[in-house]
């Protein structure tokens, strides 16, 4: 599946409402659409000029939707969903997610850390509503530089 509309990719992000990870370390599963708005907020608190890796927190649990009998398969199914319409670098990060190991990078050290404090129930993280301004803006962006390529 390819995302080619900002709405498209906002109906599944609402239909990750109500789905629970499958608990990892003896953590409990917690809810994909709470976790993705949580995730983006504190990537948006410690990184607040660079949206594409805050939009990369907020879209990274898709695979759970997409791919949901093969944890191992998610990432690399939720990269392929987004790269259309958000470029290359987020499908990257939400690609290498979780699996940034040893050579990681700023952006994927930064996203791993969210990742892991998202998991805990915090202050109000916003609704969904509220990323789709920079979601359209980072699509334009991405469209616009797809189209000189």
């Amino acid at each position: 599946m390819e995302l080619r509309s900002v709405e498209e990719l906002m109906d599944l992000l609402y239909a990750c409402r109500g789905v629970r990870d499958t608990p990892e370390r003896g953590a409990p599963g917690i809810d994909l659409h709470d976790h993705a708005l949580r995730t983006a907020a504190l990537l948006r608190r410690s990184r607040p000029a660079d949206k594409e890796l805050q939009l990369t927190g907020l879209v990274h649990p898709i695979g759970h939707l997409l791919c949901p009998a093969d944890g191992a398969g998610r990432p690399e199914r939720a990269a392929d969903a987004v790269r259309p319409l958000l470029g290359a670098r987020v499908s990257r990060l939400v690609g290498l997610h979780p699996w940034d190991g040893p050579t990681a990078d700023d952006d994927l050290l930064s996203l791993r850390q969210a990742d892991e404090d998202g998991r805990a129930a915090g202050p109000d993280a916003g609704v969904l509503e509220d990323w789709r301004t920079v979601l359209e803006l980072v699509a334009a962006r991405n469209s616009r530089l797809g189209a000189v390529d």
